[in-house]
């Protein structure tokens, strides 16, 4: 090879080189460049949870006044609207929640609206068409799971005594999504629907040139002083009234709007007495509803209720005040407290009980109410609220977090901010399903005392029998009280008092 055939290959070499380098520093460039956002969603695979991005001026934004924004949704199962993995809407975006302000991961409420600002309803992640939306931070809760897990029970257990256009659903939906702030991490989080007008099939306020017609109603507990014993003079020309918050019509503060709920508590103040309690409190309550909600919140010991974050609503007040009763906000539960901390104790009957209206119901027995609420703890204990059970659905969540590397992202972030996690979510899960398992024995135990009800039920009902104490019986023939006596020889149940019997080795409750 002579000089020039070396000089001309050396030259070629080196320019490769040279130029591939650069080719190699670019491309990394190019990856470092990319936001952290764009980063997980060029490795989104079927074992991620939904990324969720807010292109927002984060300094603006308040817990006052919505400003504008936009949201990308990314989910490799393409369960919303279009059908994509990435979908994008022009939204507005604020901050929620009340103590929970103060923390650093904050929730969000979006607003889905079209290019003139106008509402825009979208069924993101497949939960159901609506604009409006709930980015739930979480903060305080250690699992990361606690309202998720209580609402899914809850929708298993209780819907609305009526058809609705969401399946008698009485409770949220939601999906757990990764948030990411302009492209930045921002955390685990709970993407949730709203509990609503819509959504509990309430009627529309009817308006026209002459006449506004109130039909449905929706109120929301926001204090611990929340109750339906009492009330003070307030302005009713306010959106809040007596610790209560007009959810629906929220445009529409009146005298008109705010006297049902007056109805309700003067039904159950004190200025009532027991005989016109006892006559007309079925006017005003779903037996069922209260059933599952006292069940609720002794399974789960929510603790946060009862009334503060509970919505009552009546479907239409030009004909009739069945109030529904729909919880709310369940992050203190299962053993944890209203700040993070662990609540170490099992649930107590005299918080449910000093409250209207089971302060009547359940210590006289109304009607049979506390039976009745044994026999659905009795229904719903080798089931739905088997420890085992539960157990499983906070399973499942924690594998997803493992799975799609959220709670290692999560303890990087919110590690000690404003709680301490544990590194292994299933070392802090063992302190829940250890709490969920005492204060289900405790239950058991309880249900099985004389003086709270249900004696000698024989296997017929279906009903468990680890609950259960005494000798069995037969209840084939017959109408017996809820404590094995026999009043009847036939199974005709006509003319009997209101009250809970067993008929035929069922539970019928008489009203």
């Amino acid at each position: 090879m002579n000089n020039n055939s070396f000089s001309y290959c050396f030259t070629v070499f080196f320019l490769t080189f040279v130029l591939g380098t650069c080719s190699l520093c670019e491309s990394a460039k190019g990856q470092e460049s990319k936001t952290q956002f764009e980063q997980m969603r060029g490795e989104l695979w079927s074992g991620s949870l939904p990324l969720v991005n807010l292109t927002v001026d984060i300094s603006a934004v308040s817990k006052r006044t919505f400003v504008n924004g936009e949201i990308e949704i990314v989910d490799f199962h393409k369960r919303t609207d279009s059908l994509s993995e990435s979908v994008k809407y022009l939204c507005q975006i604020k901050y929620r929640g009340g103590t929970s302000i103060c923390y650093e991961k904050k929730s969000f409420s979006i607003k889905l609206v079209d290019e003139v600002g106008e509402k825009q309803d979208a069924n993101i992640l497949g939960i159901r068409k609506e604009n409006s939306w709930i980015l739930d931070a979480m903060a305080v809760d250690r699992v990361r799971m606690r309202n998720r897990v209580c609402f899914d029970v809850w929708n298993e257990m209780s819907q609305t005594p009526y058809e609705t256009a969401y399946g008698n659903r009485n409770g949220t939906a939601g999906e757990f999504v990764e948030v990411f702030i302009n492209g930045s991490y921002h955390g685990l989080y709970c993407m949730s629907d709203k509990i609503d007008r819509k959504l509990l099939g309430l009627k529309k306020t009817k308006t026209n040139e002459n006449d506004t017609t109130i039909r449905g109603v929706l109120y929301k507990g926001f204090s611990p002083y929340t109750n339906i014993n009492s009330y003070a003079d307030a302005d009713v020309n306010s959106p809040t009234w007596n610790n209560w918050e007009l959810q629906y019509p929220s445009d529409l503060p009146s005298f008109d709007a705010w006297k049902p709920l007056m109805d309700l508590i003067d039904l159950n103040s004190t200025k009532t007495s027991d005989l016109t309690f006892r006559q007309q409190y079925q006017d005003y309550f779903y037996w069922e509803n209260l059933v599952d909600y006292i069940v609720l919140i002794m399974a789960l010991d929510v603790e946060d209720c009862l009334y503060k974050n509970t919505f009552l609503s009546v479907v239409n007040i030009k004909k009739g005040h069945k109030f529904l009763i729909s919880p709310w906000d369940m992050d203190m539960s299962l053993g944890g407290a209203w700040d993070g901390t662990y609540n170490d104790v099992l649930v107590s009957f005299d918080r449910i009980t000093n409250r209207p209206p089971f302060n009547r119901l359940i210590p006289q027995n109304i009607d049979g109410f506390m039976d009745s609420v044994k026999h659905r703890w009795l229904n719903l204990y080798s089931t739905l609220l088997l420890p085992k059970n539960i157990e499983e659905r906070l399973d499942e969540y924690s594998n997803a977090f493992l799975t799609s590397g959220a709670w290692e992202r999560e303890y990087a972030k919110w590690n000690g901010n404003p709680m301490p996690l544990k590194q292994s979510i299933t070392e802090e899960l063992e302190y829940v399903k250890d709490w969920y398992r005492r204060n289900y024995e405790f239950l058991c135990d309880k249900f099985k005392s004389k003086q709270m009800g249900i004696l000698n039920i024989p296997e017929t009902t279906s009903m468990g029998r680890d609950c259960l104490d005494g000798d069995e019986r037969e209840y084939a023939d017959g109408v017996y009280l809820m404590d094995g006596r026999k009043v009847r020889d036939s199974s005709e149940i006509e003319g009997l008092p209101s009250g809970t019997y067993i008929v035929g080795g069922r539970i019928v409750i008489v009203r």
